[in-house]
């Protein structure tokens, strides 16, 4: 089965969308890592006069990550579903949200312009028909030493971390997903998972689209291994995205566990 892909995908999420928080909740952790990966983003104070770019909101738990983070950020939250759109904005926020529905190459179109002092993209770029082209909208959206940060299912490349994503994928996400009628969707998102990048590569792939200290960092729990998130920052007057340094283009890539 070929994944989805666009307008197949972003159907498949808007019938998801009704049972979609119900099957997250089953997720031990889940809201935490994503407060984690926010944090990671390591903006000063408490966000207050900073606009930060929510790409790929789904149904707002990113989101609310940010929110509870950074609760004074001007916040806009883009997703290319229309029903799960709906369920982030039915929210109660605390701070108004501004809320797009667009995919990430029409944002200019829907009135989603820059500078931003931060880009969070979780659960995006393995589903996204062209990754490179979503990393160069964020460094075009960017502020010089504006941050990005990518919250992946991103494998660690060791087979067991690989079996444990299948066996709860199949023991437990697709049976449930299926009997909802969203089999489809879920089998996606367990394929588009082993075939993306490893955590290393998307490391790599960050550098290469122009972004700079680029750290691969772990995610604790039974996603250790799973879920990465990968934090950088866009330089101020440096490459191109896409161009490569004299040194080679994992340069400015170095795996770490601290930002």
């Amino acid at each position: 089965m070929p994944l989805l892909r666009d307008a197949d995908l972003a159907e498949a999420f808007d019938h998801a969308a009704r049972s979609y928080d119900a099957l997250v909740a089953t997720n031990p952790g889940y809201h935490a890592h994503l407060r984690r990966s926010a944090r990671r983003l390591g903006l000063p104070r408490d966000g207050t006069g900073l606009r930060v770019l929510d790409l790929g909101c789904g149904t707002g738990a990113s989101t609310a990550a940010l929110a509870t983070v950074l609760p004074g950020a001007d916040i806009t939250a883009v997703d290319a579903s229309a029903g799960m759109l709906r369920r982030a904005a039915a929210r109660r926020w605390a701070r108004p949200v501004r809320f797009v529905h667009a995919p990430v190459e029409r944002l200019a179109e829907a009135g989603v312009n820059g500078p931003f002092d931060a880009v969070f993209a979780a659960y995006l770029l393995r589903n996204a028909t062209d990754p490179d082209a979503v990393l160069a909208t964020a460094h075009r959206l960017l502020a010089p030493y504006g941050r990005l940060a990518v919250h992946e299912y991103a494998l660690s490349g060791r087979a067991a971390h690989r079996a444990v994503w299948s066996a709860v994928c199949g023991g437990l996400l697709l049976p449930v997903a299926t009997l909802l009628g969203d089999g489809a969707l879920y089998r996606h998102l367990w394929r588009s998972v082993l075939g993306f990048d490893t955590a290393d590569a998307l490391g790599r792939r960050v550098a290469r689209a122009g972004f700079e200290r680029a750290r691969v960092l772990p995610l604790p729990g039974w996603q250790t291994g799973i879920t990465h998130t990968v934090v950088a920052r866009r330089p101020t007057g440096g490459r191109e995205p896409g161009s490569e340094t004299e040194e080679g283009e994992d340069a400015v890539w170095r795996p770490g566990t601290t930002w």
